[in-house]
């Protein structure tokens, strides 16, 4: 299983998503391939926001590895499922798929948690550290979801 997760510019949901699920997956054994990326190239090869670094190292996820890129036209053959942090990625998801859209891999990560709702993840990056530890809750409680759903 390869899983794409997906935010604005790569920096502040989507890395700390990244680490959230890689994390997961590795507790639970699965042979998955987690990676993020960004609609925007605003961040490419930078690393990720140093308060999502902060925030996720608290809770034992090191994410300071990972660097910014931005989403690709193939990401939406190389990978069986996308998730995106909100309606506006989404948009821009699927306008940069073109051809290779497939509405059946890509939702909102929260309709994890709240099914059919399009809930948002909210962006902290105007924020301060406790936008960033909502967002991970956020995105913890989104991936444990994802976890539960594919070890049925």
């Amino acid at each position: 299983m390869k899983v794409l997760m997906v935010c604005l510019g790569n920096i502040c949901r989507s890395p700390m998503a990244q680490g959230v699920l890689e994390a997961k997956v590795k507790a639970a054994g699965l042979d998955w391939q987690v990676d993020s990326a960004g609609t925007a190239n605003y961040h490419v090869e930078e690393p990720p926001h140093h308060l999502s670094q902060k925030v996720a190292k608290s809770y034992g996820v090191d994410i300071s590895g990972q660097h910014g890129r931005q989403l690709t036209k193939d990401d939406f053959v190389s990978f069986d499922k996308i998730y995106v942090m909100d309606k506006e990625n989404y948009r821009d998801a699927k306008r940069i798929a073109g051809d290779n859209w497939d509405e059946e891999k890509v939702d909102l990560l929260l309709n994890e948690i709240y099914p059919n709702e399009s809930r948002e993840v909210p962006d902290p990056w105007y924020g301060g550290i406790e936008n960033f530890k909502e967002v991970y809750a956020l995105l913890n409680e989104a991936c444990e979801k994802i976890i539960e759903k594919n070890k049925a």
